[in-house]
């Protein structure tokens, strides 16, 4: 049954896809750092944030943060809706997105670049994620 996108329920979705990839598991076991994914809605309405824990290729935690948050993630990245739902259907490269501003990033822009591996392999995982996106007017 399809999750919808963004939501807590789909981003503990994606952490079970992670840690259950182990494709995913040999091209991150270098990786350290952790990340909110701001969602931007078109209609004025306050950014979704989603956290996530990456560690050595698992996933330590994910959630949709609720309350103001505790944790120092060290990437944000930023986004209308429609660029990250297209990443996620595969209609947009996520290397461009971030070139190109279409996904902001703040953290350390050179260490995602140095881990393109890492960072393509991610995004295919959440790409096998069986997501629904709402319709936005």
């Amino acid at each position: 049954m399809p999750i919808p996108f963004p939501s807590d329920e789909w981003i503990k979705a994606l952490k079970d896809q992670l840690n259950d990839s182990p494709s995913y598991a040999e091209i991150a076991k270098n990786w350290e750092g952790d990340f909110y994914f701001q969602i931007d809605w078109p209609s004025g309405a306050p950014p979704t944030l989603l956290y996530i824990d990456l560690w050595h290729g698992k996933c330590r935690d994910a959630f949709q943060v609720t309350e103001a948050a505790t944790h120092k993630p060290a990437f944000r990245l930023s986004a209308p809706f429609d660029n990250f739902s297209r990443v996620i259907k595969g209609e947009l490269d996520p290397l461009q997105a971030m070139v190109t501003g279409k996904i902001r990033v703040q953290g350390n822009m050179v260490m995602l670049m140095k881990n393109i591996p890492t960072v393509l392999e991610f995004v295919r995982v959440c790409q096998q994620v069986d997501s629904t996106f709402p319709l936005l007017p």
